[in-house]
């Protein structure tokens, strides 16, 4: 007897066949260099904790503080009565921090681009999206209702050609593309895609959710790392990866940054950030505006670990930045991969479609300033271990 859920068994199936299932492992301990996965004790090479501010005592004492003063929960949206004076502190010490005019919080990166962009065009209006961004960018694309025109990836050129082609048909235009692509960690050319915005006058996003912490003056963003400050209109990033805490931020013109206010539909709809998150995220930006400290120590990890691996002969992609891709192809063999180093007590989750494309398969390895040289030279010697015995390395 059929029933109406089997379509979803056999789509599930047919996932497991292929190598696409994403068995999900249990966190049992605070995030760092070394964590708990389904019990066991291992190097952390997964999460976006960039900073290793996640389990930062400031941090956590900032949001113990936080919740005796105002309680767990916010019991409202931000436009009725769940704006704390955390909310309004943290807004003006963001614009400050990134010498942006205004700032406005969500609850995440994913929902401040999908209130940023579905308040920003409509149904008579055009996006231009690099044809890697994140899918909150195109979720936020859809939601809008605009026409979405995808351009090649980072390329300016292929994005001027898709304006002229395009732009005459529609009333309004807005360009989007992510700073450092999460996947690949390779970085949007900034410049070139400003002054294709500034020729046909439209309006100009940038998604940092991966360069917030990570590029820029002690971690200041794309837009500080490119000097560009007052020429990207919209800035959206998170307080989820290298803040270490979770929320979303836009960064740009006061009065776009008024408007979301308005008709941001995350932040209309949606409870507030919880005091203690806000608090925690107050802490963050502390760490960052006393010292670089944190961020050299990442960037220096990160250009040893890569290094080491090429030396290795494994395949890093791209990358620019502290995403390190081990390039593996198909889905069935990162997934062993990832087994494999789990054995060894290396923490790598296998990525596969729809994440990235298919016959992309890796390990992501996200490397943070809480690991040491005794951390990367464990996962080094790992991934030669592994690597060796599924004949991908030599």
């Amino acid at each position: 007897m059929t029933t109406k859920l089997d379509w979803l068994k056999q789509e599930i199936d047919g996932l497991k066949e292929q190598g696409l299932y994403n068995r999900i492992r249990t966190i049992g301990s605070a995030q760092g260099a070394r964590i708990k996965v389904d019990g066991k004790d291992v190097l952390n090479f997964c999460s976006n904790n960039y900073l290793g501010l996640a389990n930062h005592p400031k941090l956590i004492e900032a949001a113990k503080e936080a919740t005796k003063k105002y309680g767990v929960g916010p019991a409202a949206v931000r436009s009725i009565a769940g704006t704390t004076d955390l909310h309004v502190q943290l807004e003006q010490r963001l614009a400050k921090f990134k010498g942006a005019e205004d700032v406005i919080t969500f609850q995440s990166g994913f929902t401040a681009n999908l209130g940023a962009i579905s308040a920003l065009v409509g149904k008579e209006d055009v996006i231009f999206s690099d044809k890697l961004n994140h899918a909150s960018i195109i979720d936020g694309s859809r939601l809008s209702g605009a026409k979405i025109i995808p351009y090649e990836h980072n390329d300016p050129k292929s994005l001027e050609e898709a304006i002229k082609t395009n732009l005459s048909n529609f009333r309004r235009g807005l360009i989007i593309t992510d700073g450092v692509f999460s996947m690949d960690g390779d970085i949007a050319p900034l410049p070139g895609l400003y002054e294709v915005a500034k020729k046909y006058d439209i309006l100009f996003m940038v998604d940092d959710a991966h360069g917030e912490g990570v590029l820029g003056k002690g971690g200041r963003g794309i837009v500080d790392h490119f000097n560009m400050h007052g020429q990207v209109d919209i800035e959206v990033g998170t307080m989820s990866k290298a803040f270490g805490v979770v929320g979303g931020i836009v960064a740009g013109d006061k009065v776009i940054i008024e408007w979301l206010r308005q008709r941001g539909r995350p932040f209309l709809f949606s409870s507030a950030v919880t005091a203690p998150d806000a608090a925690a995220c107050l802490a963050a930006v502390d760490l960052l505006e006393e010292s670089t400290e944190l961020v050299d120590k990442l960037w220096d990890n990160a250009k040893y670990f890569k290094a080491e691996m090429k030396k290795l002969g494994f395949d890093t992609g791209v990358s620019e930045t502290p995403i390190t891709p081990i390039m593996l192809g198909e889905a069935q063999l990162a997934q062993q991969f990832s087994r494999e180093l789990f054995e060894e007590g290396v923490f790598g989750m296998a990525i596969s479609f729809p994440t990235v494309a298919k016959g992309k398969a890796r390990i992501r390895v996200m490397i943070s300033a809480s690991h040491d040289r005794d951390d990367l030279g464990q996962g080094l010697e790992a991934f030669a271990k592994v690597g060796k015995k599924l004949g991908v390395i030599k």
